[in-house]
């Protein structure tokens, strides 16, 4: 049924607070979001990158969500089944950090409230953060099907994450172990190995002589860590090492400490490195424990959970790790065991979360063998049909990490977040795992206490893409809309994320997660630098809607980013994409005010059409392929790219300016036909540019004449075969090459567009047929008081020319200016220019300035060099050519 708008008229200027807020709660209203599960159609499914319940979303998020909500709203007008389904992540260490520094701004910590009270606590921030998320998805025009939004501590998700531990634990690939692990003494929490974060530090590197127990000398070692020489149980050469042949199997004391360890020999020492000889302490050192393993060496743990010694440690328990350094590096240094200090730059781990140098700790954690799962995920990866990485250079770096994969450390001494489903009979001293809580042991004692560490985060999210779905249950949704189509993340993530996904997929479901995966880059701050809280570079998306409206950042950040790569965020982009927002709102205001009583079922594209009605069908022909086939090759800069020439440049500079002379004219057929292709070419521009800008679009669809509920409902663009003009498109280009020619040259001498000019165009006789059709534009658009062509012309002696593809132009001057006048004009603007350029390389070239001014100041004084520069050029070149006309 045809629809027509009760008001075709629209404001003179867009108003974008007043648009989206309609058109959100519009489309929520008519369900528009929602993917029916219909057997008729395809699917296409995302599942959206759970943002932690942590805080507000960052400008990264607008990037990532912007783009995977183009691929919806494309796919969903194709008429795929198109499910985004919306998610959040209960993010165990961070949001317990958040929680708890709030309670520690109150004078309380966790333990003062309880493990029950704290975790009531913690959802109460979780319900505040979560509404507030939705609350700035709804602002970005997210089309997320919120019926089936999922968080990572739901029941659903939680079922789940039991499932996969009972059967990982009864395939024998979760065990339970003393290993050395990542401890961050601050949030007092074991961390996997990619949670780390090596930074270069400068330290010191410690010379101990250790005495042997016979008083024959003493044996040289070094150490970064002092302070771990108190847990040493042995000492390791290399056993090729001719030095210390005689020493294997003799014993030292261990100075401060007084305890007698051997000297061991080992194949992993290094024989070329310091003395050849290291100190091995297994409790605190990773390598160490491997050492000690084999050599069953005591593992003497000297630290506690926050990073202080303990009762170990001698005289020196109580006091923190790095204060014992210096109090230990003293003492030795009086009994004349460390002999010598020299400054050392080394690699040092600090958590990702907090911030605090990690210390390698004896613990007893629950871990994941990696190995077994990491294989299929490398069989599976070699395969054609297997997950598509975009750009594909990042599946090399994912296959690398996968190939030299250790264990995966899941536990956590954590309170928020998935609890492990393990009891621990305190009678007969049982581990039971299952996936219901246990109330009884098979011994028949009710005394059972549940492990108390919870999950890795990244354990839940692993499960994300069919966990969602329903999964372990065979939903209908799973059966439907799984494996998902398409992952959209940034690359620092890989290893956390995306490899687990793949590798739980594989192993619970026999199929990859996704089809693809979309790298995005970072958004860096106008200079480059990480956006970060210390920098104060950080850009709230919420800010930039406010001020320009969430199309112009959805614009700006699609077409700014390429897959894979860093963008730099501008507010100058930003600005550009809400004056192309305007420039469509302008276009679209002209259109419809010509409309008037003209409705859908008038639209009529058969018989006679002018070429610029042709050419525009042909140019739209052309960009309904481009962008359809850059889109599905995910590249959004390029789509972005082309919509905006064809729009901008095009239908609004040169379609409407040309459709002016049809309109405004007495021909009513040929009216009726303009108003058809006007009509026609601006419904297909708002449907393919709607993914990108969905509120615009909307706002300006609903008042043209239409047939449907809501833009984003309506079908796709298709190219029409009917619309090939070749010809058409040969003659406007010629038309347009010209006028532009002309217009330049009025430009260079400084004549009006108000001013008639003669013209002379020379071409060949095919090219003159097809200027003699478009004659009527040439005259108007060149304000021609004569206009001559043809392929023989004489040309006068004082003109200005120029050369276009299919013919020469010609502008007599004579009466058109006043060439000394001119001349003296430009000669004083270069006296300008040359003033300009002076000043701006002389400030360039002074090291204090470059120095001492912010990058941006410096990088803005290059580009006005680059600027003055180039005028001057043109300049020059021009006053030579008036010179010779003049002469």
């Amino acid at each position: 049924m045809s629809e027509q708008t009760t008001e075709l008229n629209i404001p003179k200027t867009y108003d974008p607070k007043q648009a989206e807020g309609k058109w959100y709660a519009y489309w929520l209203k008519k369900g528009l979001f929602r993917a029916e599960r219909n057997p008729e159609k395809t699917p296409f499914t995302i599942v959206i990158p759970p943002p932690n319940v942590t805080g507000n979303l960052h400008i990264g998020h607008a990037l990532n969500n912007t783009l995977q909500d183009i691929m919806i709203r494309y796919k969903r007008m194709q008429g795929f089944d198109a499910l985004w389904l919306p998610g959040m992540d209960h993010a165990g260490i961070a949001t317990q950090a958040r929680v708890e520094g709030k309670l520690k701004e109150e004078g309380l910590s966790r333990y003062d409230l309880g493990r029950e009270t704290f975790v009531e606590k913690v959802w109460e921030w979780k319900h505040h953060y979560a509404n507030v998320i939705r609350e700035q998805w709804s602002k970005m025009g997210l089309s997320l099907d919120y019926s089936r939004e999922r968080f990572t501590l739901d029941e659903g998700l939680s079922k789940a994450v039991r499932e996969v531990f009972v059967r990982l634990y009864e395939k024998g690939l979760i065990y339970r172990g003393k290993y050395i692990i990542n401890w961050d003494p601050v949030t007092r929490t074991a961390l996997s190995d990619i949670e780390v974060e090596y930074k270069e530090v400068k330290g010191a590197l410690y010379h101990l002589r250790y005495p042997l127990k016979d008083g024959n000398g003493y044996i040289e070692v070094a150490t970064t860590r002092p302070e771990t020489m108190l847990g040493d149980t042995a000492v390791a050469v290399h056993p090729d090492d001719e030095r210390y042949q005689h020493l294997i199997g003799k014993t030292v004391i261990l100075p401060i400490v007084g305890r007698e360890i051997e000297i061991i020999a080992d194949s992993y020492v290094d024989k070329e490195f310091g003395s050849g000889a290291v100190k091995i302490t297994p409790a605190h050192d990773p390598n160490d424990f491997e050492i000690g393993q084999r050599h069953q060496l005591e593992q003497v743990l000297v630290m506690d959970e926050t990073g202080h010694m303990n009762e170990n440690a001698g005289k020196y328990k109580g006091m923190d790790r790095f204060e014992c350094r210096k109090a230990i590096v003293k003492d030795l240094q009086e009994q004349g065991v460390l002999f010598k200090i020299e400054e050392h730059v080394h690699s040092v781990g600090h958590s990702e979360r907090s911030g605090a140098v990690i210390e390698p700790y004896l613990s007893t954690q629950w871990f994941v063998k990696m190995k077994p799962l990491a294989e299929q995920a490398i069989a599976d990866g070699l395969k054609e049909d297997t997950v598509q990485f975009v750009p594909e250079r990042f599946k090399k770096i994912y296959l690398h990490w996968i190939e030299n994969v250790r264990d995966w450390c899941i536990s956590r001494q954590l309170w928020w977040g998935h609890r492990i489903p393990a009891w621990y009979c305190e009678d007969c001293g049982e581990t039971i795992v299952s996936r219901k809580d246990v109330r009884v042991c098979s011994c028949g004692s009710h005394q059972l206490k549940q492990d108390e560490d919870v999950l890795d985060t990244w354990f839940s999210s692993a499960l994300w893409p069919f966990s969602t779905l329903g999964w372990p249950d065979e939903t209908e949704d799973i059966k439907h809309f799984y494996p998902t189509d398409v992952l959209v993340t940034g690359y620092d993530i890989i290893y956390f994320w995306v490899a687990r996904m793949i590798f739980t997929a594989l192993e619970f479901t026999n199929q990859n997660p996704f089809k693809y995966v979309l790298i995005t880059g970072l958004v860096r701050d106008a200079e480059g630098r990480k956006m970060s809280k210390s920098l104060g570079n950080g850009v709230d998306p919420m800010e930039v809607i406010d001020q320009y409206g969430a199309d112009a950042m959805r614009y700006m950040l699609a077409t700014g980013s390429t897959p894979g790569n860093d963008q730099r965020f501008r507010w100058e982009r930003v600005e550009a994409a809400r004056n192309f927002a305007n420039k469509i709102w302008n276009a679209s205001r002209f259109a419809l005010m010509n409309l008037e009583g003209f409705t859908v079922d008038q639209i009529n594209l058969s018989g006679p059409l002018s070429t610029p009605d042709q050419w525009i069908l042909h140019r739209l022909n052309e960009t309904i392929k481009d962008v359809t086939r850059l889109l599905d090759q995910f590249e959004f800069g390029e789509v972005g790219r082309i919509l905006y020439n064809f729009i901008w440049d095009d239908f609004c500079d040169w379609y409407i300016e040309m459709a002016k002379i049809t309109l405004y004219g007495n021909d009513e057929k040929g009216k009726l036909k303009t108003k058809s292709v006007l009509t026609y070419v601006l419904d297909q521009i708002l449907k393919l540019l709607h993914p990108y800008m969905p509120f615009v679009t909307e706002e300006i669809w609903q008042h043209i004449p239409h047939q449907g509920e809501s833009i984003m409902s309506s079908k796709w663009p298709v190219a029409n075969d009917q619309f090939d003009y070749p010809e058409a498109a040969k003659e406007m280009g010629l038309l347009m090459d010209i006028i532009k020619a002309v217009r330049n040259i009025r430009a260079e001498v400084n004549v009006p567009l108000s001013k008639k000019i003669e013209l002379l165009v020379r071409t060949n006789e095919e090219n003159l047929r097809l200027l003699k059709e478009g004659e009527s534009y040439l005259r108007r658009f060149c304000n021609t008081e004569t206009l001559r062509m043809g392929p023989e012309l004489s040309v006068p002696e004082k003109t200005m020319s120029a050369v276009v593809t299919g013919a020469e132009i010609y502008l007599p001057l004579a009466g058109l200016i006043d060439i000394d006048k001119e001349i003296e004009r430009l000669s004083k603007e270069l006296v300008t220019l040359n003033y300009e350029v002076d000043r701006v390389q002389k400030k360039l070239s002074n090291k204090g300035f470059i120095d001492k001014a912010p990058a941006h100041v410096v990088e803005e004084e290059r580009k006005k060099e680059k600027d003055y520069l180039e005028k001057r050029e043109k300049v020059k070149i021009r006053l030579e050519e008036l010179k010779g006309l003049g002469s």
